[in-house]
């Protein structure tokens, strides 16, 4: 097997109804900051054979704005797309292939729920303990759907988890992000 240079996620790529809509939500449940405008309305719409193949989009489609988002603590970034043409598909659902849902690590993981719903999510169900080798005392996880339908998951593991114990090195932290309060290796 060979190394890659993949280290990492840059950002997660989200097709929704209205830029704007989708911005605000963002930026209230979460704090993201607008970084740009890859295409912003007034210069578009972008579309033709070349932007059909390069996105595998069925003929018609055009692209009527892009914007790239960062969400804070230097998590992956999020570029939302707007879309019009002959082809609109509600959002995947978790039982669907492809693409199902984005985690986002929380520190406080009700008051990112809160913040959500405030937002305009719909809550799920109440926050639940993760399970099996990920599970801590502390160790939770929450179920949304954004404004526009795609699911979202919030979670958060402060506690060492089980599958870290049993990976090679034996080790109680693991790279994934933690709490900030959670001692690191000695």
């Amino acid at each position: 097997m060979t190394a890659t240079s993949v280290r990492g996620i840059d950002h997660i790529g989200v097709t929704v109804p209205d830029l704007e809509t989708a911005t605000l939500f963002l930026t209230r449940a979460f704090g993201a900051e607008v970084l740009y405008d890859a295409l912003r309305r007034q210069d578009g719409p972008n579309g033709g054979p070349d932007v059909e193949q390069r996105l595998g989009v069925p003929a018609g489609t055009q692209q009527l704005a892009i914007r790239m988002l960062a969400l804070p603590g230097g998590g992956p970034g999020i570029e939302l797309f707007e879309f019009q043409g002959p082809r609109r598909e509600p959002p995947a659902l978790p039982c669907d292939f492809g693409w199902q849902h984005v985690a986002l690590y929380a520190d406080d993981l009700d008051a990112a729920v809160r913040d959500c719903v405030a937002a305009g999510a719909t809550l799920l169900a109440g926050a639940q303990p993760l399970p099996g080798p990920e599970a801590g005392e502390h160790n939770r996880f929450a179920y949304l759907r954004t404004p526009w339908g795609s699911t979202l998951q919030l979670l958060t593991y402060p506690d060492p988890q089980p599958w870290q114990r049993a990976a090679p090195g034996g080790s109680d932290t693991g790279t994934w992000p933690t709490d900030p309060a959670r001692p690191g290796p000695s």
